[in-house]
C-alpha cells in the first residue's frame, strides 16, 4: 500500500482531544500520581489495524458545463426539464422548431458540417457519433477527420430517423444543430424557459455529467496521507450499507476559510457508484472514510489512551497491580473510523490495562 499513514502529533492532539489530560511529568518506571480527571482503563489489544481517515463530503454531479446557444435567435421552444438526463442523439433543447442535439466529443463544434469542408477533428467527432447511432449499417464511414459522402448518406438517415420532412434531409448539418460535450449529461437548470428569447452567444442550460462524485474539503495537513486511487467507503443518507469509492483527484492549493479562522484546506474529489434505486439526492451531505494501509496482530489502544510526553512523542499510563507508571510509545497507524491507533512500546503486552479518559 502507498499509504504509510505514521501519525503526526499535531494530527492526533486534534482528532483525539487529548491535550485536555495529557501527562506533562518525564516517563518514570515508578508509579505517579493519577491524572485529575475521571479515568477508566481499557486493555490493549492484539488485531489488525486499517488505515482510516473519516471526512465530511458533499454527494454531487461531476464536471459542469454551460450549454451556450449556437442557433439562429428565436423563440425557444423545447428545453430539456431540470433533471433530466441527456444522452447521445437526444435534444437539448430547440429554437424555432429547430433542434440542437446532443453528441459526444470534447471538441466544441464551431462551423457547419457538409461536403468539401476542411478536415478536422469535429469531422471525427461527428462520424464517431453516427456510427455509434447505428446510421452506418453498412459500414462505409471511414471515421478520419474527413467528410465524406458516406458520411452524408449517415446524416440523411439520421434526419430520416428524427422526422425531418423529405425535402429538408440534406447531408448537411448547420452549425448550432449539434451540441459536443464528453458524455452523457443531467440537466440542472433551464436558464431559457419555452416561450422565452435565444440569442447566439447566451447560456441556454447549465448541465452536469451524470456521474456522481463526492466533494471533500481536505484539511491541508491530512494531504500527505491520502493519494488518488485509494480506497473509499461513503456513508449515504437512505442507504443502509455504505458504498465504496476511489478517491479520483485531490488540489494542490490549499486554501483559507473565507469567514473565521480554521484549518486551510485542498479539494479532493471521489467517485462513487450508488445503487440501482438509490434516492436521486444532489448536494447530500456524507461521510467519507479513506482507506490506506494494514498492518496485522499488531497492538492497539483507543487513541484517547494516548499521552503527550514531556519532551515530545507520546506515552500512554498503565495502571495494573504494580501501580500507575507513565510508558513510552510510538504510534503507527491510526484508524479514525474505530479511534485505535497501533503502539509499540517496552513491557507492553496485550491484555496491559491502560487509562482512558471517561467519556
Amino acid at each position: 500500500m502507498r499509504i504509510r499513514w505514521w501519525v503526526a502529533a499535531g494530527a492526533l492532539l486534534a482528532v483525539a482531544g487529548v491535550v485536555g489530560w495529557a501527562v506533562t511529568r518525564a516517563p518514570s518506571a515508578e508509579p505517579v500520581a493519577g491524572p485529575q480527571v475521571r479515568t477508566t482503563t481499557a486493555p490493549l489489544t492484539r488485531g489488525d489495524v486499517t488505515a482510516r481517515v473519516q471526512v465530511a463530503g458533499v454527494l454531487g454531479f461531476d464536471r459542469a458545463y454551460t450549454v451556450v446557444n449556437r442557433l439562429p435567435g428565436g423563440v425557444v421552444t423545447a428545453v430539456s426539464a431540470p433533471g433530466t438526463q441527456v444522452a447521445r442523439g437526444a435534444e437539448l433543447y430547440a429554437v424555432a422548431g429547430v433542434p440542437a442535439v446532443l453528441m459526444y466529443g470534447t471538441t466544441p463544434a464551431y462551423r457547419d458540417f457538409a461536403a468539401g469542408m476542411t478536415d478536422g477533428a469535429d469531422v471525427r467527432q461527428l462520424e464517431q457519433n453516427l456510427v455509434g447511432l447505428g446510421l452506418d449499417p453498412r459500414r462505409r464511414i471511414t471515421v478520419d477527420r474527413h467528410f465524406s459522402g458516406a458520411t452524408a448518406s449517415a446524416i440523411r438517415r439520421w434526419k430520416a430517423a428524427r422526422g425531418v420532412p423529405v425535402a429538408q434531409r440534406t447531408g448537411r448539418l448547420a452549425f448550432g444543430q449539434v451540441v459536443f460535450l464528453p458524455g452523457p449529461v443531467r440537466v440542472g437548470q433551464a436558464v431559457v424557459e419555452v416561450g422565452g428569447s435565444a440569442v447566439p452567444g447566451a447560456p441556454v442550460l447549465a448541465a452536469t455529467a451524470t456521474a456522481r462524485v463526492v466533494r471533500v474539503a481536505l484539511t491541508a495537513d491530512r494531504q500527505p496521507t491520502v493519494h488518488p486511487g485509494d480506497p473509499v467507503r461513503v456513508t449515504v443518507p437512505g442507504l443502509a450499507e455504505a458504498v465504496s469509492g476511489t478517491v479520483r483527484e485531490i488540489g494542490t492549493v490549499a486554501t483559507a476559510p473565507s469567514q473565521g479562522p480554521g484549518p486551510a484546506t485542498v479539494p479532493m474529489v471521489v467517485t462513487v457508484t450508488l445503487p440501482a434505486g438509490a434516492p436521486a439526492l444532489d448536494q447530500a451531505p456524507v461521510q467519507v472514510s479513506v482507506t490506506g494501509a494494514q498492518r496485522r496482530n499488531v497492538l492497539l489502544v483507543p487513541v484517547t489512551a494516548l499521552l503527550a510526553g514531556a519532551s515530545g512523542g507520546y506515552q500512554v499510563a498503565v495502571a495494573d497491580d504494580a501501580g500507575r507508571r507513565l510508558v513510552p510509545v510510538r504510534p503507527g497507524l491510526f484508524d479514525e473510523a474505530a479511534g485505535t491507533v497501533e503502539v509499540t512500546g517496552d513491557g507492553l503486552a496485550e491484555g496491559t490495562p491502560v487509562e482512558v479518559p471517561v467519556s
